[in-house]
């Protein structure tokens, strides 16, 4: 089968409706990226919004990032609902209960390559995702191709058994069963994600294995900002994010 074309999709998404399953991503989807990962700014009425949202689904309702799920869960503190960290292979069910493997051998293989690239250049910052490793340049774009190559010999010293990603400003090392789109999956044999029309809302390219996914199981997936993706509508901004999902919560 061909692989899909990305467009730039234009069209404002449908409302979302109370028979959806609805995966969402976090940075730059729900909060604004920041310089580093620890200076976004959550709204006050984030989670409760995020929680409102999941009990008007049913409990059908998932934030799946690529940070750990620990931080992912500080940032939302107040919300309960399913949640996944390092794009997937960590996951909260919607009953609470936790499922993390064991860290890939692999990682410690690419570490001290890592950790002196970093040693040697100003302005890249390495987030140990305990289960990834991100390479961040947001401070230095000028970097970006000097990030690439470091995670290419890193990929080879892990013999492939890592994988990189790249997303805005930022580089991921990590193991190829990390994937949004197989996050979704796992989610949707779930009882509260079962049988229902599954939606995908993302800004980067992390998210168009999510995107892949609830397009070929009949669902609708929406990009936020500008660029080409395989999503099929689009929603310009965070804030634009957040109208839409308080206009859902307004229709019930």
């Amino acid at each position: 089968m061909a692989a899909a074309s990305k467009v730039v999709a234009t069209r404002m998404p449908p409302p979302l409706a109370r028979g959806d399953a609805l995966f969402i991503d976090f940075d730059g989807t729900l909060v604004e990226i920041a310089a580093t990962p620890d200076r976004i700014k959550v709204g006050a009425g984030l989670p409760t919004l995020l929680q409102r949202v999941a009990g008007q689904l049913d409990g059908a309702f998932a934030v799946i990032s690529g940070r750990p799920l620990a931080d992912l869960l500080h940032f939302l503190d107040g919300y309960s609902g399913a949640a996944a960290g390092n794009h997937g292979l960590e996951r909260r069910n919607p009953t609470g209960d936790i499922y993390r493997p064991l860290a890939d051998p692999a990682l410690d293989l690419v570490w001290p390559i890592v950790r002196q690239f970093a040693a040697l250049t100003q302005g890249v910052v390495i987030e140990d995702k305990g289960l990834s490793i991100a390479i961040h340049y947001r401070g230095r774009p000028e970097l970006a191709d000097a990030c690439r190559r470091l995670a290419e010999q890193a990929v080879l010293l892990s013999e492939n058994q890592l994988t990189m990603l790249p997303g805005k400003m930022v580089i991921e090392l990590r193991p190829r069963a990390a994937d949004k789109g197989l996050a979704a999956h796992a989610f949707l044999t779930e009882p509260e994600f079962n049988g229902r029309r599954p939606v995908f809302v993302g800004d980067d390219q992390t998210d168009e294995e999510g995107f892949t996914v609830v397009n070929g199981l009949g669902g609708y997936s929406i990009h936020v900002g500008d660029g080409n993706s395989l999503a099929r509508y689009r929603l310009g901004n965070v804030a634009a994010v957040i109208g839409w999902l308080e206009a859902f919560l307004a229709a019930v």
